[in-house]
Formats: structure tokens, sequence, C-alpha cells
């Protein structure tokens, strides 16, 4: 990871400013954290009133699309005034477990885009880009999107220029005059994600094997449960 001190002069102007030390500007470790999560949080402003909404995203190539539903008024309307919007992720690796509390953190990957959301052109197209990002394959198992599901689903997309992102990983500070007691244990705890069996639903026949892109749903960084 390249940290704040190599930023390029091309990388936008904001800066972390506490632990400064931990904020991250290589691409690459941003883009895996985007493929590997697949809920971020969109913030927006709405006459005052700060809105906060969980969705569903992909990454493809240098912007983000987000699921909407043509419903979603306060969402749409901030397209249509091209109000600024936020859109965090965050990805808990770790436990850090010091010799005090007040030492004790967690190792974590976050980033916040910043930008104006904008309507995908072709939904229908986008539609499948999300629906392959969370199943993947799961397109060609399945029948089309109907005319009036596309039209029911807004796509919007951000684009991946204001980003900022920072990270902690390792174990606890620890100095040879920190005073402290080595009898205390210390350490981390990782937290590593998996997948669990596929339950079938209750209308499935229970000879039917598990399609390819069930399967698949284990490959972006989870592990799969044997099944």
């Amino acid at each position: 990871m390249t940290t704040i001190d190599a930023l390029p002069e091309s990388s936008p102007a904001r800066r972390i400013r506490r632990m400064a030390e931990r904020q991250v500007v290589d691409r690459d470790a941003l883009f895996e954290l985007l493929d590997e999560q697949l809920v971020g949080h969109l913030a927006v402003v709405v006459e005052g009133v700060p809105l906060v909404v969980p969705t569903a995203y992909a990454r493809v190539g240098e912007e983000i699309l987000l699921h909407g539903s043509t419903g979603s008024g306060f969402v749409l309307r901030a397209v249509a005034d091209r109000a600024p919007v936020a859109f965090a992720i965050t990805s808990l690796d770790g436990v850090v477990v010091a010799r005090s509390l007040y030492d004790s953190s967690m190792n974590y990957r976050s980033a916040v885009v910043y930008g104006v959301l904008e309507r995908v052109d072709d939904p229908a197209a986008a539609l499948d880009a999300l629906g392959d990002r969370l199943i993947p394959g799961r397109g060609a198992e399945v029948r089309a999107n109907t005319r009036k599901e596309v039209a029911g689903t807004a796509v919007l997309r951000l684009a991946l220029d204001d980003v900022v992102m920072k990270a902690r990983a390792g174990g606890p500070s620890e100095a040879d005059d920190d005073g402290e007691d080595r009898e205390v244990w210390a350490g981390v705890v990782p937290l590593a994600p998996a997948w669990g069996t596929p339950i079938p639903s209750g209308s499935t026949p229970a000879t039917l094997p598990v399609p390819g892109s069930v399967r698949r749903i284990g490959t972006r960084g989870g592990r799969l449960a044997e099944i």
C-alpha cells in the first residue's frame, strides 16, 4: 500500500488528518476493497436532513453502480439537483487486543467516495452487471428481466474520481520500554468471512444440484462451505 507521503499530484486534495499515515492511495488496494464488499452506505442531505441508506453496489472500471428504485424519491431528487453525496464502504478485518483497553483497536479498510450521482443510460445492462456481481453467472440460468422490472429499477453511477481510503493492519503497538506487563496476553483476532451451506427454498426439489452461479458466490474472497 502507498501512504499519503507518496500521494501523486493528480490525486484529489482530501487528506486524512487523524493518523494521516493510515491514508491509502494505492488504486489496486481500493479496487480490492470495493470488489470484496457487496453493500455500502449512501449519504445525502435532503431539505437539510441527513439520510443514510445501505444499498448494493458493483464496481465497473472507474465507477461504481448503485442499485435503487424509481420509488426512491429522495435519491432521484439528489440526482436531479446534482446534490453532492458520499458513499462509504468498510471491511472489518480483525480486533486488535492490546494490554490496555485504550490501546486496543481494530484492523480495517474503509473508503468514502464523494461525488454526484448520475442515472445510467442503459438500466437493463447495468442491472445485469449488478446481478452478476451479487450472483456471478446467474443471469444465464434464469429468465430475463421484464420491461416492468427494468422500468421500476433505477441504476445510478458514481465516479471514483474523489475517494479517500484509510486502513489499519498489524498487531498492537509495542515497544521495549513501554512498561507494559508481558504476562498479559496481546495480539490480533482476525475476522475472515465465510459463506454458509446453500439452503434451498421450500418449493425447490431436494434432488436439484446447487447451480454453478451459487457455488461461485464464495469466490469473492469468502469461503463457501462444503456442499
